[in-house]
C-alpha cells in the first residue's frame, strides 16, 4: 500500500467550492441517520399499534437494513454504469417514497416494506456519499471532508431523536393523536420528507465526479471539473492530475465483482480489510443505542419523556465528539484513532455490562439500584464518546479512500452490504440477547470492541496523505 506522504504544514486549504459540494453530498449521510434513528421513538407505539410480539418487534425495527444491504450491494454498479450524482438522486427518490409509506402504513407487513424501500436508499447513500466526496476532495483534505459523511449521519440521528421527542411531548405521547388525527409515530416518519427533498434539490447541483467521467471517456468533462473543485488551472498541474486518474483507472471494462478476486480467501486483501471495518464497527453494538436506547432506559425506571431526553442528549454528544475527529483525522491519522476508540468502547462497554449485572426486578419493572443507574449514563456516552471520536467518522473516511480507483465503487458496495448486514444482525439479535441479560448483551459487544483493537493494530492501514491514484490492493 505504501507509506503515508508526509502532509506539508503550508498545505493549501480546500476551496469553498469543494467544502459545498462535498457537504451538498454528505446531506444523504444526514438521511441515513435520520432514517435509521427515527425508528427510536415509535418502538413501543408500534408494537402496541400493530399487536407485535417481541420477535415481530425486533423485525419491524431491523427490517430496513436488509433493504439497506441491498441498496449497498448495487450502488456500486448503479454509480459506475449511470454516475455518482444520478445514483444520488434515485436514493433520495426512495427515501422520500418510504418516509411517506411508512408514515401512512396501514398494517405492519406495509411499514415493514416501506421501511425497506428506504433502507435501500439508505444503503445507496451510504456507499455513494463517501464514494463521491474522496474522488472530489483535494488528498490533503480529504480526511476532513470525507469526514462530513459521519457528521451528517450523526446530525441525522440527533435530528431525527430530537424530532422525536418534540412531536411526542407535541403530542402527549407517541401514540396519541397529533395533526389531521394521525398518530404522533406516524409523524415521526413523516417528518424525513422534509431533508429528502432538500438532498434531492441539492443533489442536481453537484458535478460528476471526475473519475466516474474519466471512466466513461469523457476527459474534457473532467477537466473541468478537476479544475472547479481543485482550483486549479489549465496547465501541467491539471494535465497531471488528469494522466494520474487515467494511468490509475486502465480499465476497458465496468467494474465488476470479479475484479475483487485475489488470493487471500478468494478476496483481495485490501477487500478483506474494508469488510473487517464494516463488520467491526456494527458489532461493537453502537446501534443498539440509536435504536433502542429510549426502550433500554424506560425498562430501567426512566419515564418515556425522560427516554427521550436521555437518547437526544447522547445524540449531542454524538455530534460533538464527531466535530473533535474531523479536526483530528488529518493530523493524527486514521490508525491511532482507532486504538484509542477500540480501547475505550472495550472499557466502557465492560463497565455497561458491569453496571446492568446489578438489576432488580424482572420484566417491566427492571430497574438499576443506588448509583448504577447514573453509571450505566456515564459509561453509555463515553461509550459514545469513544466511537465517535473513531470508528464512527474514521471508518467512512477509509472506505471512501482506501479501495484503488479500479474497483472502488464495487469494493466500497461489498464492504457497506457486509456493514448493514452486520448491522441487521447486531439490532435483530438485541431484544433475544436482553432476554438473556443486559450484562450478556454488552459483554458480547465489549468483546468485539477488544477484538477490534487487536485488528487495528496488526491490520489496519495508515492512509493519511496519500493520493487516491497510490492506493494499492
Amino acid at each position: 500500500m505504501g507509506t503515508a506522504e508526509a502532509i506539508p504544514p503550508s498545505a493549501p486549504r480546500a476551496s469553498g467550492r469543494v467544502v459545498m459540494i462535498s457537504a451538498a453530498a454528505a446531506l444523504g449521510g444526514f438521511l441515513f441517520g435520520f432514517d435509521t434513528a427515527v425508528i427510536n421513538g415509535t418502538v413501543d407505539s408500534i408494537r402496541s399499534a400493530f399487536g407485535l410480539s417481541a420477535g415481530m418487534t425486533g423485525f419491524a425495527v431491523s427490517c430496513a437494513l436488509l433493504g439497506s444491504a441491498l441498496g449497498a450491494w448495487y450502488a456500486g454498479p448503479l454509480a459506475d454504469r449511470f454516475g455518482r450524482v444520478d445514483a444520488m438522486k434515485i436514493a433520495a427518490l426512495l427515501l422520500l417514497a418510504s418516509a411517506i409509506g411508512s408514515g401512512l402504513a396501514f398494517g405492519v407487513w406495509d411499514l415493514i416494506f416501506w421501511r425497506i424501500v428506504g433502507g435501500v436508499g439508505v444503503g445507496m447513500a451510504s456507499v455513494l456519499a463517501p464514494t463521491y466526496i474522496a474522488e472530489v476532495a483535494p488528498a490533503h483534505a480529504r480526511g476532513r471532508l470525507g469526514s462530513m459523511q459521519q457528521m451528517a449521519i450523526v446530525l441525522g440521528i440527533f435530528a431525527a431523536l430530537l424530532a422525536d421527542a418534540w412531536i411526542a411531548a407535541s403530542a402527549g405521547g407517541a401514540s396519541k393523536p397529533w395533526l389531521l388525527g394521525l398518530e404522533a409515530w406516524r409523524w415521526m416518519f413523516l417528518s424525513e420528507v422534509l431533508p429528502a427533498v432538500l438532498y434531492g434539490a441539492l443533489v442536481f447541483t453537484l458535478p460528476e465526479s471526475p473519475r466516474h467521467l474519466v471512466a466513461k471517456g469523457r476527459s474534457g468533462e473532467a477537466r473541468g471539473v478537476l479544475g472547479e473543485v481543485l482550483g486549479l488551472r489549465a496547465g501541467p498541474a491539471l494535465d497531471g492530475k488528469l494522466a494520474d486518474i487515467e494511468r490509475s483507472l486502465q480499465m476497458d471494462h465496468r467494474p465488476r465483482l470479479g475484479d475483487l478476486r485475489g488470493r487471500s480467501f478468494g478476496l483481495l486483501p485490501v477487500v478483506w480489510i474494508g469488510i473487517a471495518l464494516s463488520v467491526f464497527q456494527q458489532f461493537v453494538g453502537i446501534n443498539v443505542i440509536f435504536y433502542y436506547s429510549s426502550t433500554l432506559w424506560r425498562s430501567v425506571g426512566f419515564s418515556e419523556a425522560d427516554s427521550l431526553t436521555i437518547t437526544v442528549a447522547t445524540s449531542i454528544v454524538n455530534v460533538l465528539v464527531t466535530l473533535v475527529a474531523i479536526a483530528l483525522v488529518d493530523k493524527v491519522g486514521r490508525k491511532p484513532l482507532l486504538v484509542v476508540g477500540s480501547a475505550g468502547m472495550a472499557v466502557t462497554l465492560g463497565l455497561m455490562a458491569w453496571a446492568f449485572s446489578h438489576a432488580v426486578g424482572s420484566g417491566a419493572d427492571v430497574a438499576l439500584p443506588g448509583n448504577w443507574g447514573p453509571i450505566a449514563l456515564i459509561a453509555a456516552n463515553l461509550y459514545v464518546v469513544f466511537f465517535g471520536l473513531s470508528w464512527g467518522p474514521v471508518v467512512w473516511v477509509l472506505l471512501g479512500e482506501m479501495f484503488p480507483n479500479r474497483i472502488r465503487a464495487i469494493a466500497l458496495a461489498v464492504a457497506a452490504a457486509a456493514q448493514w448486514l452486520a448491522n441487521f444482525a447486531i439490532t435483530s439479535s438485541f431484544p433475544a440477547m436482553a432476554e438473556l441479560g443486559l450484562t450478556f448483551a454488552y459483554g458480547v459487544y465489549a468483546g468485539f470492541a477488544l477484538l477490534s483493537l487487536v485488528f487495528v493494530i496488526y491490520g489496519a492501514r495508515e492512509t493519511r496523505g496519500m493520493e487516491l491514484e497510490d492506493m494499492r490492493d
